[in-house]
């Protein structure tokens, strides 16, 4: 599973279509930019900086 597909489980996410999705595309290629290769990884630090999303 990837990053992408993890981080969009975690977030209850399933329509593709969703514009929120883009945003959690950004974030994925964001932490991939750090140099972290581990897809568990990069969803966890993705879902970091999305932590006030939806509070």
């Amino acid at each position: 599973m990837t990053a992408y597909e993890q981080t969009l489980r975690a977030l209850g996410l399933k329509d593709r279509n969703d514009p929120i999705t883009q945003l959690v595309a950004e974030k994925i290629i964001a932490v991939g930019r750090l140099g972290i290769e581990d897809p568990a990884e990069i969803s966890k630090l993705a879902l970091n900086k999305l932590g006030s999303w939806g509070r």
